[in-house]
């Protein structure tokens, strides 16, 4: 995300830092989680890829609980 398109006028102060659930890491990269689907379950010709946005830490690569879609929480964290 663009810091010149965040307009909103928020004391940082009255903010809350999120870290990785992992290593305590504090920046975050923007990333994608990909999900096959199949032709039969989507009723199309090829099974199909489903891009997922996500955050993952810069310094350990893991993905917080919190940023995964709720279908996908406590579902196998460990291997995130």
């Amino acid at each position: 995300m663009n810091q010149e398109q965040i307009n909103l006028n928020i004391d940082l102060n009255k903010t809350q830092e999120i870290t990785c659930d992992k290593c305590g890491g504090l920046v975050f990269q923007e990333g994608l989680m990909l999900r096959k689907a199949s032709k039969f379950l989507t009723g199309t010709a090829q099974d199909a890829l489903i891009p997922l946005p996500v955050f993952s830490c810069s310094a350990c690569g893991h993905v917080n609980e919190a940023f995964l879609p709720e279908p996908l929480k406590n579902k196998d964290s460990e291997s995130i």
